[in-house]
C-alpha cells in the first residue's frame, strides 16, 4: 500500500480557485491509479476524478468536467487537483485515494489507500 497525505484545502470564495495536492510515500506510487473523492456534510462520499498510472489518461465525473484538473508528478510521488471556477456546491472534504485498478470510471471501492482528506469550503 501506499500513504497519502493531502493538503492545499482552504476557504475561497465562489468564483476562485484552489490547488490540491497528495503527498505520496513509497516506491510504488507510479503503479497506482490515483483519484480524488470529496464528501459533502450529510452526502455519501463521491468521485471527482482519476488518472492512471502513467499520467497518460484521465477521467472525470460531469460535475468535475471542465473546472476540476488531475495532474501527477511520478518523479515526486505527488498528484494534484486544480480546481477553478469554484462553486458553494464544492465544499466538501476531498480525499485523494489509490487504487490497483483502471482510472475509467473507478469505483469507491477500487481504491485500497486513502488520505486523511482535506476541507474546501467556497463561501463568500
Amino acid at each position: 500500500q501506499v500513504q497519502l497525505v493531502e493538503s492545499g484545502g482552504g476557504l475561497v470564495q465562489p468564483g476562485g480557485s484552489l490547488r490540491l495536492s497528495c503527498a505520496a510515500s513509497g516506491r510504488t506510487f507510479r503503479t497506482y491509479t490515483l483519484g480524488w473523492f470529496r464528501q459533502a456534510p450529510g452526502e455519501e462520499r463521491e468521485f471527482v476524478a482519476a488518472i492512471s498510472a502513467s499520467g497518460t489518461n484521465t477521467y472525470y465525473a460531469d460535475s468535475a468536467k471542465g473546472r476540476f484538473f488531475i495532474s501527477r508528478d511520478n518523479a515526486k510521488n505527488t498528484a494534484f487537483l486544480q480546481m477553478i471556477s469554484l462553486k458553494p456546491e464544492d465544499t466538501a472534504v476531498y480525499y485523494c485515494a489509490a487504487s490497483s485498478g483502471g482510472y475509467y470510471k473507478p469505483k469507491s471501492a477500487d481504491f485500497g489507500s486513502w488520505g486523511q482528506g482535506t476541507q474546501v469550503t467556497v463561501s463568500s
